[in-house]
């Protein structure tokens, strides 16, 4: 494969930053998109909802659906993918984009929190992969993406935020159970981790312009998806992938392109192995 002309994506929390970037480039190739998440109205301190999203896929060359779900609830999860088979005929792709964030330490993460990270990243990613397989197992080259990092057991990972590495590890254990469970269907499961920190406007409210300089910007997980999804499902699965590693296996030599502010000094993300350096010359000596 070499595009996604006419596939369908349905994809968790697409309505801004990685989910939204990824459902672009999908549509640039004329796919459809399910865009499945919580923002119906204007959130008061970040742009975007899921009906901006289907403006800007379908201007970028795509269809869009957007549905209003929670993939905390089993039931509206049901429908959205249901809802999704029926009006685009199927579903080839399944991308567990939404998360929920807090790096705090054991004794200031309230149990509230701790339900909420595990109910979204976890749970959410289980619930909604089990409801697209029926749906992938019917696809030409069905594919499952994780936006969640390596499964790197290091005590440095989880201390200072134990109970977001529990969240976020969870999602990648369903790449690793579920691509062993599924392959003799055919069906992929893979995940996709950001070497450095993602210019979105979650990252603008936390920390402001001054981080988002030393972010790249969402497009270079976009690409990255895009050749992940357009591998062939039956040998391309089970993988943990950084983005820039597997872009640079793929002939991508200029990664300024992806940087907010090329002047500056990269921020790296959580996760990410240190037994997987930066493709040569990709950092230009800027990862701090």
């Amino acid at each position: 494969m070499t595009g996604l002309s006419d596939k369908t994506l349905f994809i968790s929390g697409a309505s801004r930053g990685i989910g939204l970037a990824i459902a672009l480039r999908a549509a640039a190739d004329g796919a459809n998109v399910a865009i499945a998440a919580k923002t119906d109205t204007p959130h008061p301190k970040l742009p975007g909802t899921i009906y901006t999203a289907a403006e800007q896929i379908e201007a970028a060359g795509g269809k869009a659906l957007p549905i209003v779900c929670d993939i905390r609830e089993e039931d509206q999860v049901e429908a959205a993918v249901k809802q999704t088979a029926e009006h685009f005929g199927g579903i080839d792709i399944c991308v567990n984009n939404a998360s929920a964030i807090s790096l705090t330490g054991t004794l200031d993460t309230p149990m509230k929190r701790y339900d909420l990270m595990n109910e979204i990243n976890a749970r959410g990613t289980y619930l909604v992969s089990q409801k697209c397989i029926p749906y992938l197992k019917k696809a030409e080259n069905p594919h499952v993406l994780m936006l969640s990092p390596p499964l790197d057991m290091k005590p440095k990972w989880f201390g200072p935020h134990v109970a977001y590495s529990i969240a976020k590890y969870g999602m990648s254990l369903c790449v690793l159970g579920m691509a062993e469970e599924f392959a003799e269907d055919g069906i992929a499961f893979n995940a996709l981790w950001p070497r450095t920190g993602i210019a979105t406007a979650a990252i603008n409210l936390i920390g402001g312009e001054e981080m988002m300089a030393h972010c790249r910007k969402p497009e270079i997980v976009a690409d990255a998806a895009h050749l992940v999804l357009t591998r062939d499902s039956r040998t391309f699965t089970g993988r943990f992938c950084i983005d820039d590693v597997l872009l640079h296996e793929h002939g991508v030599t200029d990664f300024d392109q992806y940087a907010v502010d090329a002047s500056q000094d990269l921020w790296p993300d959580f996760f990410v192995p240190d037994d997987v350096p930066p493709p040569p010359g990709s950092m230009n000596n800027r990862l701090d």
